[in-house]
């Protein structure tokens, strides 16, 4: 079962045009627990390009798992921008991949790290560059995290479609590092 229609849309067209690139994803997720690995491998043949994800719900497991500095945790809480950046990078680091996704924020129904509910941070990691995008979302916990994996499906797509460099025969060897 998907979150919603389109985010089980989105995550075909990521998958597509992950293997169009023979590029791979790998996943980290705090706020969504898990629901983007969860519309990823719903789709079939999703293990062409889906490496794997990590759900690093507690903070200390960002830092463990992920590589996420503890500096940074401990100053700005697991509720930041840089946060999502380092999530992103350190997922695609760590299972050996060319993209990494990452979600962190605040779905209620209390606030978290002086961050009001509803604030969130996607990131995607690719060859070239981070990016990460703010939002501030409205609803229960439930909107607050299907908004969230849409948002993160997003930014994933216009990623890889503006990429110049995951394009077919650009993915490293298994077992290589491509940057």
């Amino acid at each position: 079962m998907t979150v919603d229609e389109g985010a089980g849309t989105r995550a075909v067209e990521v998958l597509r045009l992950l293997e169009a690139a023979s590029a791979t994803l790998a996943v980290a997720e705090s706020l969504t627990g898990g629901l983007v690995a969860a519309e990823i491998a719903a789709v079939p043949g999703a293990s062409r390009s889906f490496r794997g994800s990590v759900t690093a719900y507690a903070t200390e497991i960002k830092h463990l798992l992920l590589g996420v500095d503890d500096r940074l945790l401990a100053a700005r809480g697991a509720v930041d921008p840089l946060v999502a950046r380092e999530m992103a990078e350190g997922v695609r680091d760590r299972l050996v991949a060319d993209w990494g996704a990452a979600t962190t924020g605040v779905a209620g129904p209390d606030p978290q790290d002086g961050q009001p509910v509803g604030t969130v941070f996607v990131a995607v990691a690719g060859p070239e560059r981070t990016e990460v995008r703010p939002l501030l979302l409205s609803g229960d916990r439930t909107a607050i995290r299907t908004a969230s994996v849409a948002a993160v499906l997003e930014l994933l797509t216009a990623e890889l479609r503006r990429s110049t460099v995951a394009r077919p025969g650009s993915a490293p060897e298994p077992g290589q590092r491509s940057w």
